[in-house]
C-alpha cells in the first residue's frame, strides 16, 4: 500500500513538473519581452496557438522535427514584423497603446485561425517515434514525449540564463533596457534590438505550442485557456524575472496537478467539523472538492505570493 501510494505521488509530481516546465517554456517569452521592452504582450498566448497550428500543418508536409523548428521561426518572424511596423510607432504613446495593439492582434489572429483551420480541434499527434514509449525517470516510467518536453524546457531555461548573462548580445540587450540612449550612442541599433527581442519572445511561445500542442488540445480556444495562467506565472514569479517565472511555473504545475488528482475537499483541508459540513445540494462552499477548485489554484497562489512579496518571488518591479 505504501509503495503504491509513493508511486502514485511520484507520477503526480512528475506530471506536475512536466506541465510546469511547459508553462515556463510559454511564459519565458513573455517574461523576456517585458523585461527588455516593458511591453505586456496580450497576444503572447495567441503566438503559442499559432505555433501549434503551424507545426500541425508543417508536420503533415515535412515531418515533425522540421516543423518543430520551422513553426517558431515563422511566428517569430511575424512577431518581429508586428513590432517593427506597429509597436515601434506606438512606443511614444505609452504602455496603454502598446497593450491595446497586442490585445487587438490577439482577437484578429484567433479569427484568422478559425477561418483557415475551423472552429474544432485538429488532429495534431505526438510523433510516432515517441508513441507508446516509456523511459525511466528517477525510478518512474514516463512517456518519452513528456520527458522530451521537460528536457527541451530545461534547455531553453539554461540557454536564456547563459545568453542574457554571459554573451555580448545579452549584455547589450540589458544595457539597451536601462540606458537606451547611451547604448544607441555607442553604435548599437536599439530599435533593431527591440525587434529581435520581441521576435525571440514570440518564437519561444510558438515553440511551446509546437512542442505541447500535440499533448494538449490544438484548437482555437487554446490561447484563452492558457493566456491568463501565463500572466499569473509572470506576476507571481516577479515581473521581468526568468528565475521567478521558472519557480512560479513549477509551483503552479505541481499544485494544479495535485488538485486535479485529489479527492479531498475544503472541509477536510481546513478542519471543518463533520456536523458543520452537510452533504446535500445546498452544502456550503467548503464542500467543494480540490478537483473543482483546480482552475483557480494559480490565482490563489498569485494572491498568496503577492501578499507575502508584492514584487513577486524574484521580481524587481512592483507587480
Amino acid at each position: 500500500m505504501g509503495a503504491s501510494l509513493d508511486f502514485t505521488l511520484g507520477v503526480m509530481f512528475a506530471n506536475g513538473v512536466s506541465y510546469g516546465l511547459l508553462l515556463f517554456m510559454l511564459s519565458s517569452g513573455l517574461t523576456l519581452i517585458f523585461s527588455m521592452l516593458g511591453v505586456l504582450n496580450f497576444a503572447h498566448a495567441t503566438f503559442y496557438m499559432l505555433g501549434a497550428y503551424f507545426a500541425y500543418t508543417l508536420s503533415a508536409v515535412v515531418g515533425f522535427w522540421p516543423a518543430l523548428v520551422g513553426a517558431p521561426l515563422l511566428v517569430g518572424l511575424g512577431g518581429g514584423v508586428f513590432e517593427r511596423h506597429v509597436l515601434r510607432h506606438l512606443r511614444a504613446r505609452g504602455a496603454l497603446a502598446e497593450l491595446l495593439a497586442t490585445f487587438g492582434l490577439a482577437y484578429v489572429l484567433v479569427e484568422v485561425v478559425q477561418l483557415i483551420w475551423g472552429r474544432g480541434p485538429v488532429d495534431y499527434r505526438v510523433p510516432g517515434l515517441f508513441e507508446g514509449v516509456l523511459v525511466p525517470f528517477f525510478g518512474l516510467a514516463l512517456p518519452a514525449y513528456r520527458v522530451f518536453i521537460m528536457a527541451l524546457a530545461l534547455a531553453i531555461a539554461a540557454a536564456l540564463a547563459l545568453g542574457l548573462r554571459a554573451t555580448r548580445a545579452g549584455l547589450v540587450m540589458q544595457a539597451a533596457l536601462s540606458q537606451p540612449a547611451m547604448t544607441q550612442a555607442l553604435g548599437y541599433d536599439v530599435p533593431r534590438l527591440y525587434t529581435s527581442v520581441f521576435a525571440c519572445g514570440a518564437g519561444l511561445a510558438a515553440l511551446a505550442g509546437a512542442a505541447g500542442g500535440n499533448v494538449l488540445v490544438t484548437e482555437p480556444g487554446m490561447a484563452a485557456t492558457v493566456g491568463s495562467v501565463i500572466f499569473v506565472v509572470v506576476v507571481a514569479g516577479g515581473l521581468g524575472s526568468l528565475a521567478g517565472a521558472f519557480a512560479a511555473s513549477i509551483l503552479i504545475g505541481v499544485l494544479q496537478t495535485w488538485a486535479v488528482a485529489s479527492d479531498a475537499n475544503l472541509a477536510s483541508l481546513i478542519g471543518v467539523p463533520e456536523w458543520a459540513s452537510p452533504s446535500h445540494a445546498s452544502a456550503p462552499f467548503w464542500q467543494l472538492t480540490m478537483t473543482q477548485l483546480a482552475p483557480v489554484v494559480p490565482y490563489l497562489l498569485m494572491v498568496v505570493v503577492l501578499l507575502v512579496r508584492p514584487r513577486g518571488l524574484f521580481g524587481v518591479r512592483e507587480a
